[in-house]
């Protein structure tokens, strides 16, 4: 393994530069912690790598820096024990480099099982910079919190954000012209069908259907089945359809096994709570609860689903026009889950669609049209409310393309365009 660790590394030193599409990420290079970069496969992590190597190839001696991919066919199968020789292996090239500083990029590490035990070391053994990647939310946020004690930062990683994907299609950000306003907005129809996987931009629909399908095939496969060791695959796939076919609704446990049970599946509650958990972990979807000062007040309360990429719900949607009021939820929601792990919908004698703790508290409701009046009149009451029960002066309103300020009671609500609203910083 030594032998074979030495060639990577080589390979590695003697490529040149990779082309890299920036991102909104701001990551320290030289922290004193363990960088962790986490999120579901293929939405960017290895060209955010190749983005801080460049950027630490103009500051540092280039062969100061080990890049290693685990999902390279050439380390299969790789344990914990062989880890060593990687080490082994740099320093026999380079011997100098022990008195000096390292960085150390380990990508897809989880495919090595215990691997944070080698990690743990060399971060305090040796004088190290260590950056690592991997597909699963268990095994790098409460499997590294526990692990490593301390010694991480972790950064999640998701598909492109709006801006970022108007910035891939050069498109200027100015709200004063009309031309740049009517980009925008037709670059916001592309991307709410399509996603945000950058693989995906320029390729016509088939071929962009083929990629996500081969995506969800390799989070299904690898980030669950060989994981989990799942069992009932039918099961799995047919959950996999309801998520996405049913984003930015409510789902309830109970009604999902009555449900299954009906079909004839062999099911308990407890099977479709770890599935629904399993795709959480591998970051293909989210379950979002009632916010509740209690826990158990919030269990007993049915959860809103989201999808990582609306580009999903292309593959299993059947109606004849795209859903748009879903749509804008699910955007919305990814906006404030980019920010904050804390996202909750609230509910007294109205629903609100999100609240959530960022600089300040905030409340906001999706509305893709609200030219009727009575619409209008629901979503403003149900802001109201909320913002009583939470003693807040300001809530957001979200809509397709009405843009207002109501001064009401003392209180104000804005009502923004999605497509604003997810420009700003």
């Amino acid at each position: 393994m030594k032998t074979l660790f030495k060639r990577l590394i080589t390979d590695f030193h003697e490529s040149p530069a990779k082309q890299v599409i920036p991102r909104d990420y701001a990551i320290p290079v030289n922290s004193r912690k363990i960088i962790s970069l986490v999120g579901v496969r293929r939405s960017g992590k290895t060209f955010l790598l190749y983005a801080l190597i460049e950027q630490l190839r103009q500051q540092v001696e280039p062969r100061n820096i080990v890049y290693i991919n685990f999902e390279d066919d050439r380390l299969y199968p790789i344990a914990l024990k062989n880890l060593d020789d990687l080490i082994e292996a740099y320093f026999e090239l380079y011997p100098r480099k022990r008195e000096e500083q390292v960085y150390l990029f380990l990508d897809e590490i989880q495919n090595v099982s215990e691997w944070e035990r080698f990690v743990r070391r060399i971060y305090d053994t040796l004088n190290l910079h260590i950056f690592v990647t991997g597909s699963s939310s268990k095994l790098l946020i409460q499997e590294i919190a526990s692990s490593l004690r301390g010694r991480t930062l972790t950064f999640e990683i998701f598909p492109f954000s709006f801006k970022e994907y108007l910035a891939f299609r050069e498109i200027e950000i100015n709200y004063h012209s009309s031309k740049s306003r009517s980009f925008i907005k037709n670059a916001l129809a592309s991307y709410l069908h399509d996603g945000g996987f950058a693989e995906t931009f320029s390729e016509p629909s088939e071929i962009q259907k083929k990629i996500l399908h081969d995506y969800l095939d390799l989070i299904v496969y690898r980030d669950i089945i060989e994981r989990y060791n799942v069992k009932n695959r039918a099961l799995l796939k047919h959950l996999i359809k309801y998520i996405f076919s049913n984003i930015s609704t409510l789902v309830s446990l109970n009604k999902l096994y009555n449900e299954y049970k009906s079909l004839g599946y062999k099911v308990s509650k407890d099977t479709i709570y770890n599935y629904l958990t399993y795709l959480e972990d591998a970051y293909a979807s989210f379950t979002v609860p009632i916010f509740r000062n209690s826990v158990r007040e919030e269990q007993r309360h049915p959860r809103k689903i989201y999808a990582i990429d609306t580009g999903f719900k292309t593959l299993f949607d059947t109606s004849i026009s795209a859903d748009y009021s879903k749509l804008y939820e699910n955007i919305a929601f990814l906006h404030l889950r980019r920010k904050t792990r804390q996202v909750y919908y609230f509910k007294q004698n109205q629903e609100i669609d999100f609240y959530c703790q960022l600089e300040q508290p905030q409340l906001v409701n999706i509305s893709y049209d609200i030219s009727h009046p009575n619409t209008k009149n629901r979503e403003i009451k149900a802001l109201q409310e909320g913002m009583t029960y939470f003693k807040l002066n300001r809530a957001i309103l979200i809509t397709q393309n009405q843009e207002d300020i109501l001064k009401i009671d003392g209180k104000t609500i804005v009502i923004k365009p999605l497509w604003k609203w997810l420009l700003e910083s």
